[in-house]
């Protein structure tokens, strides 16, 4: 049996989330994407090497130091993610590519659970919207970023003959979560495309 056959059969109010993890492997993600230097033997990004020629100080380009919210985040409303504390202490504004965002996106649909029929589940399954909303509250990319990468797979279902829009598509009765896997996956396949 598959990790996603054990997911999809799991009832969704018994998920156990586990936030840390999911911030750990975002981190991770992000952190894979990060530009690599000219020469393995450099280990210097080209600011940091200009700015020590021109003896200024370089710019701090490392990634914020993040942990995961407290096990009471995972149960109050996806709004409260958006708090100034709770974004702090996670994303904070972190800009990200649209492509990141569907990597990511399909990131939380596996560590959550898919859902439908609404946001999220009592037990914190999502549905891509719900997914996508995790993400921008705990500040990984903006608004813009969130809205591109629903028009992504917005295309792909155009692509498809279907002109539903992809929350409503997520939340028939027979959608499941390799669904909405494979529709972002095909997004991201697409976006790498052009």
């Amino acid at each position: 049996m598959t990790a996603t056959a054990t997911l999809a059969a799991t009832a969704p109010d018994t998920l156990a989330i586990d936030a840390a993890a999911l911030i750990a492997d975002i981190e991770a993600y992000l952190a894979q994407q990060a530009p690599r230097t000219a020469h393995p033997l450099v280990t210097k990004t080209t600011a940091e090497l200009v700015a020590e020629a021109l003896q200024t100080p370089a710019v701090e380009t490392t990634a914020p130091t993040l942990a995961a919210p407290a096990r009471w985040w995972r149960i109050i409303p996806d709004w409260a993610l958006a708090l100034t504390p709770a974004r702090h202490l996670h994303g904070a504004g972190r800009t990200i590519t649209v492509t990141q965002h569907l990597e990511l996106t399909a990131l939380v649909l596996q560590q959550y659970g898919h859902h439908r029929g609404g946001l999220r589940s009592r037990g914190g399954a999502r549905c891509i919207l719900g997914a996508q909303a995790v993400l921008y509250r705990l500040g990984y990319g903006d608004e813009s970023t969130a809205i591109a990468a629903g028009k992504a797979m917005q295309n792909v279902l155009r692509g498809r003959g279907i002109d539903e829009p992809y929350h409503r598509w997520n939340d028939r009765p027979e959608r499941t979560l390799t669904d909405a896997l494979h529709l972002i996956r095909e997004a991201i396949t697409e976006r790498n495309q052009q």
